[in-house]
C-alpha cells in the first residue's frame, strides 16, 4: 500500500429524510463513535429539555448528552427529531416539544396540500 497524498476522508454529517413524516433531520456523529439524528434549526436553552434527553455540540462537531443537572442557564442544547417528528406516537415530554410537534405536523400538510387553482383565463365582466 502506498501513502495517501492527501488526507483521508472522514464520513461527515449531514442531512437525511425522515422516514415517518418527511422532514429533513441532522445525522450527527457521537461521542460513543454512533450517530444520531437530530431536529434541524433547534437550539432550546439546555434547562428546558430533560437530561437524558439533552445532546450538547461539542468545539469538533460531535455530540454528547449533557446529564449535568442543572445546567448553565445560558447553555444550549439539541434535541433529537424523533421527539419532534408529528408521524411518531411519543409522550408529552414537555410543553414547548408537543408545540414543536404540531408545528412540524402543519408543516407536513402544507407540503402535501394540493396546489391553489389557476385564475381563469378570463375575468368575467364585472361591470
Amino acid at each position: 500500500m502506498g501513502a495517501l497524498s492527501e488526507k483521508p476522508r472522514r464520513l461527515g454529517s449531514g442531512q437525511s429524510q425522515c422516514p415517518y413524516c418527511g422532514l429533513m433531520q441532522d445525522r450527527v456523529a457521537t461521542l460513543e463513535q454512533d450517530w444520531v439524528l437530530l431536529e434541524p434549526d433547534m437550539r432550546p436553552s439546555a434547562h428546558t429539555v430533560p437530561a437524558e434527553h439533552r445532546w450538547i455540540e461539542l468545539s469538533d462537531g460531535r455530540v454528547t448528552v449533557y446529564g449535568v443537572c442543572p445546567p448553565d442557564q445560558f447553555q444550549r442544547c439539541r434535541v433529537e427529531h424523533r421527539l419532534a417528528c408529528p408521524q411518531q406516537a411519543l409522550p408529552d415530554l414537555w410543553p414547548w416539544l408537543t408545540s414543536l410537534r404540531g408545528e412540524n405536523a402543519r408543516q407536513v400538510e402544507r407540503r402535501t396540500d394540493p396546489e391553489p387553482p389557476l385564475p381563469p383565463e378570463e375575468w368575467p365582466d364585472a361591470g
